[in-house]
C-alpha cells in the first residue's frame, strides 16, 4: 500500500454505522466503505464552499424561507454544473487509487449517491448558513 492510500485512509473519521458487507450492492458497499468517511472528513470544506456560492450568488438565500432554503441547496448542486463538478473534485480527490478504479466503472450512480450525500449533509446543517452578522 503506498503512503497516499495509506495516509488517506488513517486520516478518514471512522462511521460505527457504516457496514460493508457481501450481501450489499458494489454501489451501496462503495457508499457506505468510502462515500460517506470522505463525505463526513471534508464536511468542514463543504460548509464554506456552500458559504462562498451563496456570497457569490448576491446572498439572496437569506432571503428564503426555511423551505426554500432547501430546495436552494438541491438546485445549487443539481443545477449549476460548475458547482457540482467542485463538489465532486472535493470527494474524489480523497480517493485512493484502488478506489478510484471501482468509481470509474460506474462514476454515474455513484456520482448520484454522492451528490445526494452531499444535499443531505448541508441540508442537515442548514442551521450553519445563516446570514452574517454585519460589523
Amino acid at each position: 500500500m503506498s503512503d497516499r492510500t495509506q495516509s488517506l485512509l488513517r486520516i478518514r473519521p471512522e462511521i460505527p454505522s457504516a457496514i460493508v458487507h457481501d450481501g450489499m450492492s458494489a454501489d451501496e458497499q462503495f457508499q457506505n466503505g468510502t462515500l460517506r468517511p470522505v463525505i463526513k472528513l471534508q464536511n468542514e470544506l463543504f460548509i464554506a464552499v456552500f458559504k462562498n456560492y451563496i456570497a457569490k450568488h448576491k446572498n439572496s438565500f437569506y432571503e428564503l424561507s426555511l423551505n426554500k432554503r432547501f430546495l436552494y441547496i438541491e438546485n445549487a448542486i443539481q443545477k449549476d454544473i460548475k458547482f457540482r463538478n467542485s463538489l465532486k473534485g472535493i470527494v474524489i480527490g480523497q480517493f485512493t487509487a484502488e478506489e478510484y478504479e471501482i468509481y470509474i466503472k460506474n462514476s454515474s450512480s455513484l456520482n448520484k449517491r454522492m451528490m445526494n450525500m452531499v444535499i443531505n449533509r448541508l441540508k442537515d446543517q442548514i442551521q450553519l448558513f445563516e446570514e452574517p452578522a454585519l460589523v
